[in-house]
């Protein structure tokens, strides 16, 4: 079994309620264990700023899935939840979005479709917030740095909330 770190996001809908059905969709395959999930986060966009903030969680999860595999099983999920992918879009609105964060501690580069570590994880708060409570001391196998190296490395971060502790209009 892999231990694998996926990184969920969503800004469309009722997001915290998407981030739920999609770990509960997780969990249904036989070949997924949950080990741990973390709290919920209001995020800034990144990149691009003009869209609704986001809600991110963190899992770590067990898996008798390959990459491939996982990534697969998490794309269907993500349509189930009504994703749509654009060509033309990158970082914009999505229902649900699912990254493969970490595989084991291998390092996997397929081209545009699976690239693990995911290589913008270092860069992104709204990342490595949610990273920090699952597993602070896990250690990325390209930088050989923790998450809480990583986050406390980092120059300009996006805005991170504990969701639910600030009034918004965010959503």
């Amino acid at each position: 079994m892999a231990r694998v770190f996926l990184s969920l996001g969503s800004n469309i809908g009722d997001r915290a309620a998407t981030i739920s059905q999609a770990v509960s969709l997780l969990s249904m395959s036989q070949k997924i264990k949950i080990v741990k999930t973390s709290s919920f986060y209001e995020t800034e966009p990144w990149a691009n700023k003009e869209q609704g903030w986001f809600v991110n969680a963190a899992v770590a999860l067990d898996t008798d899935f390959s990459a491939m595999e996982l990534l697969q099983y998490c794309q269907n999920i993500e349509l189930e939840l009504g994703r749509i992918r654009k060509k033309d879009e990158k970082w914009g609105e999505r229902t649900i979005d699912i990254d493969i964060l970490m595989y084991d501690d291998k390092i996997i580069s397929n081209g545009p479709t699976l690239n693990i570590p995911h290589p913008l994880m270092h860069l992104r708060a709204f990342v490595l917030v949610p990273m920090l409570e699952v597993k602070a001391d896990l250690v990325h196998p390209v930088f050989n740095k923790t998450i809480s190296q990583l986050y406390d490395e980092l120059s300009n971060p996006e805005d991170v909330f504990l969701y639910g502790t600030i009034l918004s209009n965010k959503q």
